[in-house]
């Protein structure tokens, strides 16, 4: 599926630069000229109708190709996969070192201007984490088996989910085993 912006993206229009502040139910995000230019910052829903609206805000203030996403592998892992389909390249942005928000204040709109302005300058290079292919596998893989089987019913969930609880092995712990309980066992 790949989605075209509503508003004309033509050559002649200038490029800039997306950077989002992701989170649960809001992303703020940021638009900077290539010329380091603030062109404009708004909020937009975690849904794919506020991502289509996100895109098409941008490409109003110019022709968008990179975009800097704040945890793409966590709140911003949806805006990521959308970006991508659509062919944004999107890049993971740390969030600003302490010093840069004691200098420059902590808001959503200053943290999505920062993501677009790692981008710009090269500070932030890496690709974004796309949650598919061979590595993402192996995690789910990984992931399931840590969590053992958790099916619906109830008999089918382990005796013993929580390995604290369980009593010691009298053939691991021989002195354990012979102790006398200090107060009866409650029925």
């Amino acid at each position: 599926m790949s989605y075209r912006p509503t508003t004309s993206q033509d050559d002649t229009s200038p490029e800039a630069v997306l950077g989002v502040d992701t989170h649960k139910e809001v992303h703020v995000a940021a638009v900077v000229s290539i010329h380091g230019v603030l062109l404009g910052s708004h909020s937009f829903p975690t849904t794919a109708e506020g991502y289509r609206t996100m895109l098409d805000w941008a490409a109003t203030l110019g022709r968008v190709r990179q975009a800097g996403v704040e945890g793409t592998h966590s709140y911003g892992a949806a805006l990521t996969r959308h970006l991508l389909t659509v062919g944004i390249s999107v890049i993971e942005v740390n969030q600003p070192d302490k010093a840069h928000r004691r200098r420059h204040g902590k808001t959503d709109a200053i943290d999505a201007e920062a993501a677009a302005r790692a981008v710009l300058s090269g500070r932030a290079t890496a690709a974004a984490k796309t949650s598919d292919g061979h590595v993402e596998r192996v995690r789910l893989f990984k992931t399931g088996q840590s969590l053992g089987h958790q099916g619906s019913d109830p008999g089918d969930q382990p005796a013993q989910s929580h390995p604290r609880r369980r009593r010691p092995n009298p053939a691991r712990f021989p002195d354990r085993a012979q102790q006398p309980q200090a107060r009866p066992p409650l029925r």
